[in-house]
């Protein structure tokens, strides 16, 4: 008999967390998300997160064996912003049948609606300043840092259960020896002319990191504020991200725009971590993982382009092209094989054009769904 429940004991929780592992198993393309960063990211307390906005995790079963899982998120920040009843689902797994997708669907539908939500919008884990989307095109290798990883089957499932598109995620790819160096030569050209303009780049300095950080998160939550469902994120929330960050962080792919002190725009790279992830059995650290992690952090030979964002007044004057070919230089000077540009906006061109125009190969997409409650 199938079921669905809310999760309410420690078991369950571990449950949730691991049962991706099971669904998983025979995947090569799978990368397991660290346990202890799950578990903190969920749990009330310890992600600042909750100090705004509430949960519900749900599990179904078929009989005694997990077969789904699912999260209603009721983000009353995204809602204050945008004067809106949206509820969100994330962390949505599930074995290829209708009736559990269903289910999970309905349980956490049901729980927004109490909540008074009108729509239910995702997959979100939690917002779009975290893991978001739906992976709809290009199914063919493991996912970088911090992207998502689904069935092809997830999108059909949802499609039937009424779930309508709402925005299509870009991620573009680089691959050593085939952008164009025409173009990042250009960028001297177009550096020469912004620093007419009092304009520099430059790299983070980690000896300032905190206040650093604190011009960054300015320009962050200014850079995206049209951007999908874009909300602020919160000094806590932002610190909280900083600092997991700082762990992988290569400072000569965290770069800065500004002029005469004032950061104006910035882009940020970081290692394709999960090189080494998708090897540590079940996100557990303990007893090999950490070990695997330690050793084998200086062979990543690939880098996600994170973050990129220039503020308002600063826009369509080459910044963005110049923060993107900064980061290929040291791309190319540190000998990587590979760069993912991930996510922008479908038909954002003014960041699409200038990836494409270095030489980034559109390569996946990932989808943002809605489904009227």
């Amino acid at each position: 008999m199938k079921k669905v429940i809310a999760v309410a004991t420690k078991k369950e929780f571990n449950s949730f967390i691991d049962f991706p592992h099971d669904l998983y198993a025979q995947d090569p393309n799978y990368v397991p998300e660290l346990f202890i960063a799950q578990r903190d990211l969920l749990t009330p307390g310890h992600h600042p997160f909750f100090e705004h906005s509430e949960i519900q995790l749900f599990l179904a079963y078929d009989g005694d064996q997990i077969v789904g899982r699912i999260a209603a998120i009721n983000n009353t920040n995204h809602n204050k912003v945008y004067e809106a009843k949206d509820g969100f689902f994330g962390f949505f797994d599930t074995i290829d049948d209708l009736e559990v997708a269903t289910m999970l669907v309905n349980a956490a539908q049901g729980w927004l609606e109490a909540k008074g939500m009108n729509r239910i919008m995702g997959p979100v884990n939690f917002s779009t300043n975290e893991v978001c989307g739906l992976l709809i095109e290009g199914f063919d290798g493991p996912p970088v840092a911090m992207m998502p990883y689904n069935k092809p089957y997830y999108l059909p499932l949802l499609d039937k259960i009424g779930f309508q598109k709402n925005v299509d995620l870009r991620a573009y790819r680089y691959t050593a020896g085939t952008y164009s160096d025409r173009s990042v030569k250009l960028i001297d050209r177009i550096e020469e002319r912004l620093q007419r303009n009092n304009i520099v780049l430059r790299t983070i300095n980690l000896k300032k990191f905190k206040e650093e950080c604190n011009a960054i998160r300015e320009v962050y939550n200014k850079a995206w504020d049209k951007n999908l469902g874009f909300v602020p994120m919160t000094d806590k929330e932002f610190d909280y991200t900083a600092k997991d960050l700082k762990m992988i962080l290569d400072p000569d792919f965290c770069i800065i725009a500004e002029q005469e002190g004032k950061i104006v725009g910035f882009a940020l790279a970081i290692p394709d971590i999960n090189q080494i992830l998708i090897k540590i059995k079940r996100g557990r650290l303990f007893p090999t993982g950490l070990i695997k992690l330690l050793l084998n952090k200086k062979k990543i030979n690939g880098i996600r382009i994170l973050l990129l964002g220039v503020i308002d007044g600063y826009r369509k004057m080459g910044i963005e092209a110049c923060l993107y070919g900064r980061i290929i230089r040291a791309f190319e000077a540190k000998n990587m094989k590979y760069a993912e540009a991930s996510w922008t906006l479908d038909h954002n061109e003014m960041i699409n054009k200038p990836i494409e125009d270095i030489g980034g190969k559109l390569y996946r997409k990932y989808r943002i769904l809605e489904k009227t409650i």
